[in-house]
């Protein structure tokens, strides 16, 4: 099984829609990989184990998320180290903490370019999302 990593600064909205979304989609594909993710900068005031974004976005989409409810994981060096893939959900925010906290692993990382909060609504940014791990569906189906 191959393993995809998802970025974001709180491994609370962006990172775990791209997880589950991803995951999902790849079980009913038959793929053999599996998505995992974390945060960057994880925040410890977030009202609860996931965004509620996230939640109703993929309530919406008929996709169970009870198993994926945790609280945000902070990234480490091993979760670069058993990654074939690494994916940073928007550059402009996640290169310079990957600099700073993960110099080794930058170059390794694909950055793609989805908002988080306070510049698109979830609305706006989910669909984005979920057009890139399409795209990265079928990338690694082949």
């Amino acid at each position: 099984m191959k393993k995809i990593l998802f970025l974001c600064t709180g491994n609370y909205y962006r990172s775990r829609f791209a997880e589950i979304y991803f995951n999902w989609h790849a079980k009913q594909l038959g793929l053999a990989w599996q998505a995992e993710s974390r945060g960057l900068a994880i925040d410890a005031n977030n009202p609860g184990p996931m965004s509620r974004f996230t939640e109703e976005h993929l309530a919406g989409l008929g996709i169970p998320f009870d198993e994926y409810r945790r609280l945000p994981i902070d990234a480490a060096h091993e979760d670069f180290e058993t990654s074939d893939l690494v994916i940073a959900v928007k550059e402009a925010e996640h290169r310079p903490l990957m600099d700073r906290r993960f110099p080794k692993w930058l170059e390794q990382v694909e950055f793609w370019k989805v908002h988080d909060i306070d510049c698109a609504t979830p609305a706006e940014a989910l669909p984005i999302l979920e057009e890139h791990v399409a795209k990265l569906l079928q990338r690694v189906a082949g």
